[in-house]
């Protein structure tokens, strides 16, 4: 019975391990992800933080625009109240009854005890009076409707105006993050090109290393041949193993840039090639300050300017208002304003005002003035702008045109140098070369590879950055 029972514990124990081990396995699961470059740069633009940010600032500026558009809505506002007055105000004043009394006994010859007329006295006195009940209870409905003001209809008309404004700032930081995520991705291809140059380079140098051997053990070559291609070989691993940590760090830079968990596994799907650089080059020569985020995001910040310019005029206009009060009160000794038998008293009143403002110091005149200056700097800035594209535009396709030079002459420059490094190698195993000439070769090839690579990852920011200044990234 003890050991059946020990059985049981002994199952439900190794269940309940199994369990969690299966539950720690889909906690830790890694997510797979293989992305194109338009992929990745999808990708960021639904869960990069700032990207997540700037939309969130376009339903921030509609909720805006609602407080603006509200102004224009009637106000409608309802009040109950009750009122406690535990001494009710008392007032002493002038005895106007006792003089109205006496009068009445005047004119009818009344007597007084003695029979002699009734007499008007010189003071009356003061009477001692409370107005006013010890409860009070007050119900009523307000309602404001402004029927003119030259502010409120302007901030109507820039609402639109508002959001597209907002909504440029979400392109423009989108754009910058788009670019930012395809610079990163083409550098990383490039890296994974540079260390399957890198492999290439190994793999000869360990043919190499390997026909060395050989000769040495049949007496043509002296051991210290073989030290030096071991070296070459021990520095081209290290080098390596450099390439893989960058390639590794850059992984984790794309993945916080595209807003993605870095404990994610991402594949770069594209590739890289000269072709695709330059495709496309000559459609995109033309172009428009228009096509620029930046521009239309400072053109309608100006907009946005002249709005507030009409705003501070239009606010010297008079205004006009509707405004109506509907209330029902009541007073009581005792508090029973839910007993429906007693009364209550209603009170409606309806108005419209105009308000005229005459002076207020002269701010509105300087609001004026100093909205035309900040709309005098936004036009100058724009005009700056144009300068500066005009300049970016310039130096992106010199820099282009320049990067697919290297490129190109880089290309060619490779497969010479391989050519070279080969010939060499074949002499060298005849026995009509030198291990000098060999690592030399050697080095001039592993330089033009590694000069190419570059000029690869210069051509694609190249591009990109020369698509980003004429607007068509």
């Amino acid at each position: 019975m003890k050991m059946n029972k020990s059985k049981a514990i002994l199952v439900v124990f190794l269940f309940a391990l199994g369990t969690y081990q299966v539950q720690a396995i889909d906690t830790l699961r890694v997510v797979e992800h293989v992305f194109t470059a338009q992929q990745a740069v999808d990708y960021a633009m639904k869960n990069n933080v700032q990207v997540k940010n700037a939309l969130l600032g376009i339903k921030l500026q509609q909720e805006t625009n609602r407080q603006v558009t509200s102004a224009a809505f009637p106000h409608i506002n309802g009040s109950i109240s009750t009122t406690v007055n535990p001494n009710v105000a008392t007032q002493v004043i002038p005895n106007f009854i006792s003089p109205t009394a006496y009068q009445v006994l005047i004119d009818r010859g009344v007597k007084d005890g003695n029979g002699n007329p009734i007499t008007m006295p010189s003071d009356f006195g003061f009477i001692v009076a409370q107005f006013g009940t010890r409860y009070s209870a007050n119900a009523a409905v307000s309602l404001n409707q402004i029927l003119f003001d030259g502010q409120v209809f302007v901030g109507l008309q820039a609402s639109k105006t508002a959001i597209e404004f907002a909504g440029k700032s979400a392109e423009l930081t989108a754009e910058i993050i788009k670019a930012n995520v395809l610079k990163v991705y083409y550098q990383l291809v490039v890296s994974h090109t540079q260390l399957e140059l890198l492999d290439s380079t190994i793999a000869f140098v360990q043919k190499n290393l390997a026909d060395t051997r050989v000769l040495y053990q049949n007496g043509f070559r002296e051991k210290l041949d073989i030290d030096r291609v071991a070296v070459q070989l021990a520095n081209l691993q290290t080098e390596k193993n450099k390439a893989l940590a960058l390639v590794s760090n850059g992984y984790y830079g794309l993945k916080v840039l595209m807003g993605m968990p870095v404990a994610d596994q991402l594949t770069l799907a594209d590739s890289l090639t000269p072709e695709k650089i330059k495709d496309g080059m000559l459609e995109s020569a033309s172009y428009d300050y228009k096509d620029r985020k930046e521009f239309q995001y400072a053109d309608m910040g100006r907009k946005l300017g002249e709005y507030n310019v009409r705003r501070y005029k239009l606010s010297q206009i008079p205004t006009l208002a509707l405004n109506g009060l509907y209330a029902k009160n009541a007073q009581r000794n005792t508090w029973n304003f839910l007993n429906q038998h007693q009364p209550w008293f209603a009170i409606s009143n309806v108005s419209v005002g105009l308000s005229l403002p005459l002076f207020n110091g002269f701010v509105t005149r300087s609001k004026i003035a100093q909205t035309k200056i900040e709309l005098a700097r936004a036009h100058n800035e724009i005009e700056g702008l144009k300068r500066n594209m005009e300049s970016e535009v310039a130096s992106a396709k010199n820099n282009f045109q320049s990067a697919i030079s290297r490129m190109d002459f880089q290309q060619q420059n490779v497969a010479l140098a391989a050519n070279v490094y080969q010939q060499t190698k074949k002499k060298y195993e005849l026995g009509l070369g030198s291990q000098t000439e060999i690592n030399l070769a050697q080095n001039e090839w592993k330089a033009a590879q590694t000069n190419y690579t570059t000029a690869l990852a210069d051509a694609i920011i190249a591009r990109i950055d020369w698509l980003k200044a004429i607007g068509k990234l």
